[in-house]
């Protein structure tokens, strides 16, 4: 297996979809893991539960500067060459990677996103099968940014998003096989590479028990705070559904969780009631202290581990449609949905002010489903790898 992200520790959507499919792995095959380690991050192997794989080797990746001015720089370079800014920043470790292989053969290469799908030249001559696990379908994610960003950024998810189309239509059907997460996404897929064998492989996460804690007057939004479609939901919420709920109820509290909470500290800035708690030790507990889950997503592609967590916690979750899209979700039995401003703000709101025993129901719904699909175990029964 060849990630760009580590799978441990469990905090994020990618690392969730990672780690499920290397437990799969792990059952049934030794497994060598081959990780891309940004600089001064922690020791991937060390993160592991131990004995799940039989080596891992961590590619340092080139060091470079987060500042605003960097970021700016590097992505004018990209924009120029018509490369998407991942495929950059993961791209060009070929020399690594085949002396990660060494002489080996596998019975099966699985590679992590469509961003590292070239390294496909690499692993081939080594596997009897290769296998391409899309976590989103790129190019779907940049038109969608595109669609809600301002000129500069929209053009720059316009440039980028027809770079990724190319690598998709070029790279998805020199594989065995491409996982993709839900039907949405096969459809998206078949229709950017005809030739590309797909199978649905959905998100999920490992099931535990409903954490029992005090509820908090919170709303909570969680996830990777520096991921575009993830921006762009805080942006959203906070300028147009976030301003009346404020008013409405007085005591609320907004929570932001996941990891890098400064990309998006300048959208909610000034407001002390909107809590940035960054990324938290149990994802599980912090959910199941709010009252409500928001997942005001207005671009992306894939299906919200987002909600999968909200309904692990048995949380109400209140979502636009393309925030649930690839989820067999029922508006009004497991979710609430809602694109509008006034009527998202008033399905948070009717959530607020009704009975303990009303928002159970919703998200007892919610936490019944996970049980049945939306788990580790119950996502393994669509592969045969």
């Amino acid at each position: 297996m060849l990630a760009p992200e580590a799978p441990y520790p469990l905090a994020g959507g990618g690392s969730l979809r990672t780690a499920s499919l290397l437990h799969y792995l792990a059952e049934r095959y030794a497994v060598d893991l081959v990780v891309f380690r940004e600089t001064g991050a922690p020791d991937a192997a060390a993160a592991l539960p131990a004995g799940l794989v039989e080596r891992v080797v961590e590619i340092d990746l080139p060091a470079h500067r987060r500042h605003l001015a960097a970021r700016v720089a590097r992505n004018a370079v990209r924009l120029a060459r018509r490369v998407p800014p991942l495929v950059d920043r993961f791209g060009g470790l070929e020399g690594a990677v085949a002396r990660s292989i060494g002489g080996r053969r596998y019975e099966l290469g699985m590679i992590e996103h469509s961003w590292c799908a070239p390294y496909l030249e690499v692993l081939a001559p080594h596997c009897a099968r290769t296998v391409l696990n899309l976590h989103n379908i790129e190019s779907l994610l940049h038109a969608r940014c595109a669609a809600v960003e301002s000129a500069g950024p929209a053009l720059a998810h316009r440039i980028f998003g027809s770079a990724s189309r190319r690598l998709e239509s070029a790279w998805l059907p020199r594989f065995s096989e491409v996982l993709v997460t839900s039907m949405a996404d096969r459809g998206e897929a078949a229709l950017l590479a005809p030739g590309a064998r797909l199978r649905v492989y959905p998100n999920s996460i490992p099931l535990r028990p409903v954490p029992v804690l005090a509820k908090e007057h919170v709303i909570v939004f969680s996830g990777n705070l520096e991921y575009h479609p993830n921006v762009s939901a805080v942006r959203f919420f906070a300028r147009t559904i976030w301003p009346g709920l404020r008013k409405r109820w007085p005591a609320l509290v907004w929570r932001l969780v996941g990891k890098n909470p400064d990309a998006v500290r300048h959208l909610v800035a000034g407001d002390n009631r909107i809590e940035c708690t960054g990324p938290v030790e149990d994802a599980l507990a912090e959910l199941a202290r709010a009252e409500v889950a928001v997942v005001p997503v207005v671009a992306g592609s894939g299906t919200r581990l987002k909600i999968l967590e909200a309904w692990a916690a048995a949380l109400p979750v209140v979502s636009t449609t393309l925030g649930a899209e690839g989820l067999p979700v029922c508006d009004g039995c497991n979710i609430w949905l809602a694109d509008s401003p006034g009527a998202f703000g008033e399905r948070v709101s009717w959530l607020l002010g009704c009975t303990a025993e009303q928002r159970s129901a919703l998200g007892e719904a919610g936490r019944s489903l996970l049980e049945k699909e939306f788990n580790w175990e119950a996502s393994w029964r669509n592969l045969d790898l």
